[in-house]
This record gives structure tokens, C-alpha cells and sequence, in this order.
């Protein structure tokens, strides 16, 4: 069965791309470029998958807020 999930992308300081997918439970991935970040984050989902299958709680995408927070 193939499943869509949303990918949220970062890039730190020293200029890697971080993927996260929400819906999957310590799904994590990083990489130099976007393309090998992909790769990596759709073998993690992969991964996450075999071991949460029977746990997985659907959520869907809403969107992407920016806040500012002074500290």
C-alpha cells in the first residue's frame, strides 16, 4: 500500500537539510542536499512504518505558523 506523508524541511547552521515527518514517530533524516535528503527520510518512513504500523493515529497537515518569542 503505498501512504502520502508531509515532510518538514530545515537547514542548520552548518548547512544540512533536516526532514521530519510529524505523523511518524521519531521519523528523522538529514543530508547535504535535498535530493539525498529524500532518500534518506522516504528509507526512514520505511523503517517507522514496520515498527508503528499498528500504533499510527492519521493527522493531517494544517499548515505552517512563524511566531516570534523574545528571551
Amino acid at each position: 500500500m503505498t501512504r502520502n506523508f508531509s515532510v518538514i524541511i530545515e537547514r542548520d547552521a552548518e548547512g544540512y537539510y533536516i526532514g521530519t515527518i510529524p505523523e511518524l514517530r521519531g521519523c528523522h533524516s538529514q543530508a547535504r542536499s535535498l535530493d539525498e535528503l529524500m532518500i534518506r527520510i522516504r528509507e526512514a518512513a520505511e523503517l517507522c512504518l514496520e515498527a508503528q504500523l499498528d500504533s499510527l493515529e492519521p493527522l493531517d497537515f494544517v499548515g505552517v505558523q512563524t511566531i516570534s518569542v523574545t528571551s
